[in-house]
């Protein structure tokens, strides 16, 4: 599913990176699942999926349970049934995540509803949908939850892999504590877990063990910006 921030692109570069010597018995863990764009490529008998955000884990589970549900064309989602999908908090929170994330202009939470002016052919809403067609049997088996990163309960020896709001950047629901965040990171790797973070930067204890420069779709008025995203673990 689109989602502001998702690593979509980045998921065949860092996975063979965090599941390297793997055993089939681990359990890999996303604390941030955000759009389940990384998860959903995981080949794992136990993987856990949570996020802090209520409409993008009910938008999950409906395109794992129920995917044929969703409008499949621009002919189903007019401007006005957008708007009112972001007004109307009683609608069912599957459908409205589904709206405010994957319907939207960059993955952000109802930032406008996907349209192609320059090319007024372009079904944005079929494209989603293709999309969660793909996606739904890659969740199938994923237990997903909406909790808090720091309640999380983790099995032993877990592989976790954590892609939190990046500081600086537009965020995703209030602040966010990154010295509590990279102190729950140490804790992880002390448990015994390993620890994988995407960011742009870390504290000087963690090591960058991956980059790329990628270039990252912002908003209509800003257009896009080369960025180079990384993968840090804890001093090795």
């Amino acid at each position: 599913m689109k989602y502001m921030g998702g690593k979509f692109r980045l998921a065949k570069h860092i996975l063979p990176i965090i599941l390297h010597n793997k055993k089939p018995d681990t359990c890999y863990i996303e604390p941030f699942v955000g759009g389940g764009n990384t998860i959903s490529e995981v080949k794992s008998s136990l993987r856990l999926g949570s996020d802090i955000n209520p409409y993008a884990i009910a938008a999950l589970k409906l395109i794992r349970d129920n995917v044929t549900s969703l409008p499949k064309s621009n002919l189903e989602v007019s401007e006005s049934d957008y708007k009112q999908m972001r007004s109307d908090t009683t609608v069912d929170a599957g459908l409205r995540g589904y709206y405010g994330f994957a319907l939207s202009y960059g993955g952000k939470f109802f930032g406008g509803l996907c349209r192609a002016s320059s090319n007024p052919k372009r079904d944005y809403v079929a494209e989603a949908y293709r999309a969660a067609l793909k996606q739904s049997p890659k969740l199938k088996g994923v237990i997903l939850g909406c909790v808090d990163y720091t309640k999380l309960c983790m099995p032993p020896n877990s592989i976790i892999y954590c892609d939190p709001p990046y500081k600086n950047t537009t965020g995703y629901s209030g602040a966010f504590n990154y010295a509590v965040f990279w102190d729950k990171c140490r804790t992880w790797a002390n448990d015994g877990h390993k620890v994988f973070i995407s960011e742009y930067n870390a504290p000087p204890d963690f090591k960058c063990i991956w980059q790329k420069e990628m270039v990252s779709i912002l908003r209509r008025s800003t257009g896009s910006k080369k960025t180079v995203e990384k993968l840090f673990v804890l001093g090795l």
